[in-house]
C-alpha cells in the first residue's frame, strides 16, 4: 500500500483581503432570513404604508381637487414614524438571535479562532440587521420622493424641498443604527434569542411607560429623555425642520442617543471575545 506524503504544503486556494470577511457573515445571514416565509410576509406587510402613500401622491398629482392630499415635508416625516412599528418587529425577528444563537451553539469561539477580527464579526452581524431595517425605512422613503417627481412630472417639489433627501437618509440611518446596536448588544448578553427579544421589547415599552408616568406626574414633557423612542422622535423632528414635539432640549435627546450607542459598543467589546488557550 503506497504511503502518501502528508508533510506541510502551502495553501493553494484564494485568500480574501484582510477586512472583507464580514461580507461572508453578512451575506450568509441575509440569505438565511430570506429563506423564511414568515419573515418575507413581514417585509411585504411593512411595505403596505408605502403603497398607501404612493397612491396618495398619485391622486394629489393628477386630481387638482384632491390638493388636500398633496405631500409636504411632514408627509415624509410621518412615513418614517409609521415605519417605526416595522423597525421594532424586524429588529426582534432578525436581531434577537444574531449573537445569542452563536453563543448557544458555542460557534463564537469557532468564528474567532479563524483569521477573523472581532470588528469583522460584529460588522457582519450588524450588516444583516441594518440591511433589512433600511429596506423598510430608507428605501421606501427615497422611492416615495422619486415617485412624487415622476407623478408630478416636474422637479418643483424637489427643488423646494431639497433637504428631504439628506433628511430621509439621516433619519433612517439614525433609527436603524440605534435599533441595530442596541439589539446586538442585548443579543450578546444571553444564549436565548427569546429572552433577548423579551428584553428588547421590555426596554422599549418600559421606558415609554416611564415617560408617560413622569409626564402625568410633572405635567411636562421635559422628561422625554427617559424614553428611547421619544429621543429619536425629538431628533428626527429637527432633522425634518419641524418643531420638536417635546420640551426636552434637542441636544439632551441627541446626547442620550449617542450614550446608548456608546454603551452598546462597550457591551459588544466585552462580550464578543474568543477563548484564550494557555499551554
Amino acid at each position: 500500500m503506497p504511503i502518501h506524503d502528508q508533510s506541510y504544503r502551502r495553501y493553494g486556494g484564494h485568500r480574501e483581503a484582510l477586512g472583507r470577511a464580514w461580507t461572508v457573515i453578512a451575506w450568509a445571514g441575509i440569505r438565511s432570513m430570506i429563506g423564511k416565509r414568515k419573515f418575507l410576509a413581514l417585509l411585504i406587510f411593512a411595505w403596505i404604508p408605502f403603497i398607501v402613500r404612493a397612491v396618495q401622491i398619485y391622486i394629489a398629482a393628477n386630481f387638482p381637487q384632491a390638493s388636500i392630499l398633496a405631500p409636504t415635508a411632514e408627509t415624509f416625516r410621518q412615513f418614517i414614524e409609521q415605519q417605526g412599528v416595522f423597525v421594532f418587529f424586524v429588529t426582534i425577528y432578525v436581531g434577537a438571535g444574531l449573537i445569542a444563537n452563536d453563543r448557544r451553539a458555542n460557534a463564537l469561539q469557532i468564528y474567532l479562532s479563524k483569521p477573523l477580527m472581532r470588528v469583522e464579526y460584529i460588522a457582519g452581524k450588524l450588516a444583516v440587521l441594518m440591511a433589512f431595517l433600511l429596506l423598510v425605512t430608507w428605501v421606501p422613503g427615497i422611492l416615495l420622493l422619486l415617485l412624487q417627481v415622476l407623478f408630478a412630472g416636474s422637479f418643483s417639489f424637489l427643488r423646494a424641498n431639497l433637504f428631504l433627501f439628506p433628511a430621509l437618509t439621516l433619519a433612517s440611518f439614525l433609527q436603524v443604527i440605534v435599533a441595530s446596536f442596541t439589539m446586538l448588544a442585548l443579543s450578546s448578553l444571553s444564549n436565548s434569542s427569546r429572552y433577548v427579544a423579551i428584553l428588547y421589547a421590555g426596554a422599549v415599552f418600559f421606558t415609554e411607560a416611564m415617560f408617560g408616568a413622569l409626564t402625568a406626574i410633572t405635567g411636562s414633557t421635559a422628561v422625554s429623555w427617559v424614553s428611547f423612542s421619544a429621543n429619536l422622535a425629538q431628533v428626527v423632528d429637527v432633522i425634518f425642520r419641524l418643531k420638536p414635539r417635546y420640551d426636552t432640549p434637542v441636544p439632551v435627546s441627541l446626547l442620550v442617543i449617542v450614550a446608548l450607542i456608546a454603551l452598546s459598543i462597550s457591551v459588544l467589546e466585552r462580550r464578543v471575545r474568543g477563548v484564550e488557550v494557555v499551554t
